[in-house]
C-alpha cells in the first residue's frame, strides 16, 4: 500500500501521476546557446552565404543563370539581417561600447570579416559571460535598452518569435525596395 499524498494539491484527479508541480519558469530555449555560441554560430553562417552569393554570382555571369542570384542573394540578405541583429543583441548584452556594436554590423558588408571579427572579440574576452537576464547595480542597466534586453531575455521564446518576424519583415520591405545596386 502506497503512502498517503503528502500535498493534498496533487490530487489523483489533476496528478494521476502524482510529478512533482512545475514552479521553474522557462529560462531559456536553448540552454548551452550562450551569446559566445549564438554570435559564433551567425558570424560562420554569414561568411557561408558570402560563399553562396559569391557562386550565385559566377553562375550568372558564366551561365547566365540569373536565378541562382535571386535565391544567393535571398538566403545571404537573410542571414545579414540575422547577423547584424545578433551582433546588436550580443554586444548590448555583453556591455560593448556602441561603436564597437555598429563595426560588427559593418564588418558583415566585408566578404568573410566575420569570422576574423569573432576572432578577434574571443582574443578580448569580448564573448564571455551568461545572458543578462536580470539587471545589476551597473550604471546601464537603468537605460530602456537594458531593461528591454532582460525583459526579452526572461522571455526566450518571445525574443525568438519577435526577432524571426521582425528580421523576415525587414527583409520583405527590403525586397520590395530592390535589391543592392538596382534592378537590371
Amino acid at each position: 500500500m502506497s503512502s498517503p499524498d503528502p500535498n493534498p494539491t496533487t490530487a489523483t484527479t489533476s496528478n494521476p501521476l502524482r510529478l512533482p508541480p512545475v514552479t521553474t519558469p522557462v529560462t531559456s530555449v536553448a540552454p548551452g546557446l550562450t551569446p559566445k555560441r549564438l554570435f559564433r554560430m551567425l558570424a560562420i553562417a554569414e561568411a557561408i552565404t558570402w560563399t553562396v552569393l559569391i557562386t550565385a554570382l559566377i553562375m550568372r555571369a558564366t551561365l547566365g543563370l540569373d536565378w541562382a542570384v535571386l535565391v544567393g542573394g535571398s538566403i545571404h540578405g537573410f542571414v545579414f539581417l540575422a547577423y547584424a541583429f545578433t551582433a546588436a543583441l550580443v554586444g548590448v548584452n555583453q556591455r560593448w561600447p556602441f561603436g564597437l556594436i555598429v563595426l560588427g554590423v559593418a564588418f558583415a558588408i566585408v566578404p568573410y570579416a566575420t569570422i576574423p571579427f569573432e576572432v578577434w572579440l574571443l582574443r578580448r574576452d569580448k564573448l564571455d559571460g551568461p545572458w543578462r537576464r536580470e539587471a545589476t547595480d551597473h550604471p546601464a542597466d537603468g537605460n530602456v535598452i537594458n531593461r528591454m534586453l532582460h525583459w526579452f531575455l526572461a522571455r526566450p521564446l518571445l525574443l525568438t518569435v519577435a526577432a524571426v518576424l521582425g528580421i523576415a519583415a525587414l527583409f520583405v520591405v527590403l525586397l520590395l525596395i530592390g535589391p543592392p545596386g538596382g534592378r537590371d
